[in-house]
């Protein structure tokens, strides 16, 4: 075929002046091609360009040679140079003109027409140029100059190759800006393009070598001097300096890093043998196999591509192929990743019946080395049958059994950071694979398995644990006996465990404390008793509490947890198990945190209290044992039963209790106090209690005056208002502390009283204040119940009046 040429210059012979116009057209070109072709065709000499130029520094412009698309679906191939002579800006362009679906001759790219002896710098005679029929290749693009050059690029070649696809997936937007010192140069880097894309690709890529002005290029490949690049940054354009220092970061595309090694290599023919092989345009998987195959190093991701690609289409390759394939993919790398590991595994898994042990064994050995010693849990072991013969398992254990054994029996074997279920259980599948024994140290690794469990009780591995579990029996029964063990003194991380993963108890091991766990939640859920749940657990255990007190430990932890039993709930757990078992158990602690911490107003405090010191006389210490006959105190004066001499009883028994619990102290005290607001009280005591000084002990008493009940009392019963008043204004001088509480219980419990009561209560209090005291006392009582006018009067001389008979 031939094409149309045209030449477009900015001077005429003998011409000085600067006007750009066609100055040879040739025939078929239309005319809107000509107008499109006046803004690509024109040259702005380097920022510097000297006014009139030496034939040297002419020789030195850069060159731009462009391949344009026209929007009539035409492309313009052209070639600009600057000119010399007098001015700046005297330029010669000519061009070929390809009409929609068209291409050079011999289907060449249009960067083969690089410095072509076709091109002219002056416009032949005649104003209709003969079409041409060929632009034959200069000599410039020669294969080693070519890779000369790629290596000189190493640190550039996967960024733009990366853009480089963009630009061609995205034809509509994207450009890459490549900034060089020469303009050939940027031709160069077009011809390792052309070397690369796929053939549609390479053909359509608009270029231009160069121009000042890349912001309005409409090409998907431009060319820059670096004094015309600043401020590209920022301009959406894909930017690679290739004059200065090397990018700092690499490109994600394991496509363009793949061919950045193959350059590297000088190995462009690979390039050809690939876009032979099945794949996408721009899959990185053919160019990784072919590369491989070929012996050059690649990185992890292109590694990871050839094996997949490879695994996609198992019947691709023939057995010679293949086996240079895992010989590469399994070779030595210390920059394995994780992703390449999978994608081997893929590979293997595509090759299981369908290639001889010989070629899936290294990669067998490869996946369980990783495994073993990169910490993959995700990554899928190997069969037994990928391996060729016994004695590479058993060279493949000699080497890796040291180190699975010290990750899965560690040195401290209670700590379990950095250790999770899932690689514990990947490691026993390796071991069980590779016929290692561990006879002796399963004891230490199932120890180390149920504190890893235990420490956290939602493993993520769950499924694969059970899988294990039904494949290795030794190991699940060696599990469950140290779960169950842990379960003593974790029981609550224990049924976590178990609410999470159904373990299996099936067998003859007993596993009783694994069992309550496992029931504790249902029991739980029938009802706020804690007493009522504690016993379906108890017979899930499968053993009496009398018979194995341990289960005692358990139960009361997965039913009470951190809290602490009633004092009544304490007490039917005494009742029913026995103190014996709470003994052997050490649950009888747990009793006595309940008397300690039981409410003031808990009556059953004060009976636990009298049964844990009979039950536990040798357990008991000093102050605790202090602290319970304080409880005991307050049962005994309830009842009655308590020797004379409360007051001072009651600070002995608080002075060998110190630091005694303030819910105690306050049950004591109140129970004391309570009794001594009674009127059948001992006046002895009432005496000594009053002359005590206790601050606390008043203070409780004056509490208890203003309890509900007593204050009923009083609105009911006249006698029992003579009777405190008697008592709360007697005795003024017995201390300062009795002093301000009975005046305090005079003015805010008792004045509100009477106040409340009708005259005939009023009289009824009067007479029996008189009856049971002193006719002294009842108009002392008469004074305090006048109007507050002459209560303020007669107030100082109360105290003086009032004698207690």
């Amino acid at each position: 075929m031939s094409l149309a040429q045209l030449h477009y210059s900015s001077v005429s012979a003998g011409d000085d002046g600067v006007g750009a116009r066609f100055t040879a057209v040739g025939g078929g070109i239309p005319t809107p091609v000509l107008t499109e072709a006046e803004q690509l065709l024109g040259y702005e000499t380097p920022a510097g360009a000297p006014y009139h130029p030496t034939a040297a520094e002419l020789r030195s412009f850069p060159e731009a040679f462009s391949f344009s698309a026209l929007s009539d679906g035409s492309h313009l191939l052209s070639r600009t140079v600057a000119l010399g002579g007098s001015g700046a800006g005297r330029f010669h362009a000519h061009a070929v003109h390809l009409p929609a679906g068209t291409r050079l001759p011999g289907d060449a790219l249009p960067i083969t027409a690089w410095r072509s002896p076709g091109w002219a710098s002056a416009t032949p005679d005649g104003g209709t140029p003969d079409r041409i029929s060929a632009l034959p290749a200069s000599a410039a693009f020669g294969q080693e100059a070519l890779n000369d050059f790629a290596v000189s690029r190493s640190p550039w070649l996967a960024g733009v190759f990366a853009d480089l696809r963009q630009v061609c997936e995205r034809a509509s937007s994207a450009q890459l800006v490549l900034v060089e010192r020469q303009s050939a140069d940027v031709a160069r880097w077009i011809a390792l393009a052309g070397a690369v894309l796929p053939p549609e690709h390479a053909q359509r890529l608009t270029f231009t070598t160069y121009t000042r002005r890349p912001a309005h290029s409409p090409h998907q490949v431009i060319g820059v001097l670096p004094d015309d690049a600043h401020g590209l940054v920022h301009s959406g354009l894909h930017v690679h300096t290739c004059t200065g220092a090397a990018p700092e970061s690499q490109a994600d595309d394991v496509w363009a890093e793949t061919v950045a090694r193959i350059w590297r290599g000088r190995a462009p023919e690979l390039f050809r043998a690939a876009a032979a092989l099945p794949g996408e345009p721009f899959a990185a998987g053919p160019l990784a196999f072919t590369a491989l195959h070929a012996g050059i190093a690649l990185g992890p991701n292109s590694r990871a591509a050839a094996a997949d690609w490879a695994a996609a289409r198992p019947y691709a390759l023939d057995e010679q192929q293949m086996h240079r394939l895992t010989t590469a993919l399994t070779a030595p790398a210390d920059d394995r990743t994780a992703a390449e590991s999978m994608s081997v595994a893929r590979l293997l898994a595509a090759l299981e019946g369908r290639a001889p042990a010989t070629t899936t064994a290294p990669l067998a050995a490869l996946l369980v080395t990783e495994a073993v010693r990169r910490n993959d849990v995700a990554l899928a072991l190997p069969p037994r049958s990928a391996f060729a013969e016994p004695a590479a398992v058993q060279e493949l254990a000699g080497g890796l059994g040291p180190d699975l054994l010290a990750e899965l029996t560690p040195g401290t074997a209670e700590s379990t950071d950095g250790t999770t279920i899932g690689r514990q259980v990947q490691l026993l599948r390796i071991a069980r694979l590779l016929d290692i024994d561990l006879t002796a140290e399963l004891p230490s690794v199932a120890r180390h398995m149920a504190r890893t469990l235990l420490a956290a009780p939602a493993p993520e591995s769950g499924p694969a644990l059970l899988d294990l579990l039904d494949e290795q029996f030794d190991v699940r029964t060696a599990l469950l006996g140290e779960l169950d063990q842990l379960a003593l003194a974790a029981p609550s991380a224990a049924e976590e465990l178990l609410a999470r993963v159904a373990l299996p108890f099936t067998g003859t091991q007993a596993l009783p404390h694994l069992r309550m766990c496992a029931e504790a939640p249902r029991a739980k859920e029938q009802g706020s008793d804690r007493m009522a749940a504690l016993r379906p657990v108890l017979r899930a255990a499968g053993f009496s509490p009398f018979a194995e007190p341990l289960v005692l430990r358990t139960a009361v932890g997965l039913i009470w947890g951190d809290e602490t039993p009633t004092a009544g709930e304490a007490r039917l757990l005494l009742g029913e198990s026995g103190s014996d078992s709470h003994r052997t158990a050490g649950t009888w602690s747990h009793l006595v945190a309940a008397a300690l911490s039981a409410p003031a107003d808990d009556v059953e405090a004060a009976e636990l209290a009298h049964d844990l010191l009979r039950c536990f006389p040798q357990e008991i210490g000093t102050r605790v044992r202090g602290a319970l006959r304080l409880l005991e105190f307050a049962r005994d004066v309830r009842s009655g039963s308590a020797a004379a001499g409360w007051p001072a009883a009651a600070a002995a028994l608080r002075a060998h209790a110190e630091p005694v619990e303030a819910t105690v102290l306050e049950h004591a005290y109140g129970a004391l106090a309570r009794r001594l607001l009674a009127p059948d009280r001992p006046e002895a005591e009432l005496y000594a209690f009053v002359h005590s000084d206790d601050p606390d002990l008043i203070a409780a008493y004056g509490r208890a005056a203003r309890h509900g009940d007593v204050l009923d009392r009083l609105r009911s019963e006249p006698s029992y208002v003579a009777d405190c008043f008697t008592v709360w204004s007697s005795h003024p001088h017995a201390g300062r502390s009795w002093n301000e509480t009975r005046t305090a219980l005079l003015e805010e419990v008792l004045r509100p009283v009477v106040r409340g009561l009708s005259g005939n209560g009023i009289a009824a209090v009067e007479r029996a204040v008189e009856g049971s005291a002193s006719s002294r006392t009842a108009e002392a009582f008469r004074t305090w119940n006048r109007p507050v006018t002459f209560g303020r009067r007669l107030g100082s001389r109360l105290a003086a009046r009032v004698r207690r008979p």
